[in-house]
């Protein structure tokens, strides 16, 4: 197998061409996700696509073939559309049955017609594909981004938006911390995510484009690259436990005559060379009132 090509050098955008994310800064419409629908019979060149599309690559092989199966009996399930000015419409989800349709040269495509803003259809388009298409690991990794930093979700929101666990979503974001490299090569499915998650667990990007490599080199399975990923980072090291430090008498004497005024919570460390503190809590103002009149009276 091809070596993982680096030096790429461009970050996320040399990975996803409309990862520059598109925010809109105004409040997202109260309107509810659960409104009914009207459906409609849209002239195709009335209707644009979606810019806020999760999904950058298409297969084409695949949209010919539904265009083939949309010639013989026509499109079974309708996209889903915003109107917006002018008369026309903007897809929310339904992309590749809409470059289907116009391959199979339809002139009008069945939609539901729904009123959203920019916030509402980003989310709407996001989850929609997150939950029906078959994105990369990265494109997914992508869009939970989207969700949580253009709809201000935090990521226990996102989760259940999406229907996914946490620890799932977690997961998937850290892919985003990966060169861009090893990005690529899971999109291109020479790396699984069992890979990626071994190959975080390095600390260095060097290490991990060199592990990326070998087990795109060897064809090694996750277990084989979670072994090879411990042996590059190498026995754990153990700290030196902490000789005891044998306090004198004094030291005992100060804790029990300081205690009789802070409720025995006095406590002394101290270093080998002699050096060391004297931790003194007190539970109000009359552990202190107290202890002052005995220092007074020279009475400790």
């Amino acid at each position: 197998m091809a070596k993982i090509q680096t030096g790429l050098g461009r970050g996320l955008e040399a990975l996803i061409s409309d990862a520059a994310f598109l925010k809109s800064n105004h409040d997202k419409s109260s309107k509810s996700d659960n409104a009914l629908l009207n459906t409609a019979e849209i002239e195709i060149d009335k209707i644009e696509p979606n810019p806020y599309q999760p999904r950058t690559e298409f297969n084409q092989e695949s949209i010919e073939e539904l265009a083939a199966s949309i010639k013989a009996i026509g499109l079974i399930q309708p996209i889903t559309v915003r109107p917006i000015n002018g008369g026309r419409y903007q897809i929310i989800s339904g992309e590749r049955r809409y470059r289907a349709s116009r391959m199979a040269n339809l002139a009008t495509i069945p939609a539901y017609i729904k009123e959203t803003d920019d916030n509402g259809m980003l989310e709407m388009a996001i989850i929609e594909n997150i939950q029906r298409e078959d994105l990369d690991p990265i494109e997914i990794a992508v869009s939970f981004s989207r969700l949580i930093e253009e709809c201000n979700l935090t990521q226990e929101a996102m989760a259940e938006r999406v229907g996914k666990k946490r620890a799932t979503v977690t997961n998937y974001l850290r892919l985003l911390k990966l060169p861009a490299e090893i990005q690529l090569a899971i999109r291109a499915k020479k790396l699984t995510m069992g890979h990626a998650k071994s190959i975080l667990g390095l600390e260095s990007d060097k290490d991990k484009l060199k592990i990326a490599n070998l087990i795109i080199e060897k064809g090694l399975s996750v277990r084989d690259a979670e072994a090879k990923v411990q042996k590059m980072n190498g026995p754990k090291k153990e700290r030196p436990e902490k000789e005891t430090i044998e306090l004198s008498e004094n030291y005992f004497k100060i804790i029990e005559t300081l205690g009789k005024y802070f409720d025995n919570n006095v406590s002394i460390k101290r270093d080998e060379k002699g050096s060391g503190s004297i931790t003194i809590r007190f539970s109000g103002d009359d552990e202190i009132d107290s202890f002052t009149k005995a220092l007074d009276n020279c009475n400790l």
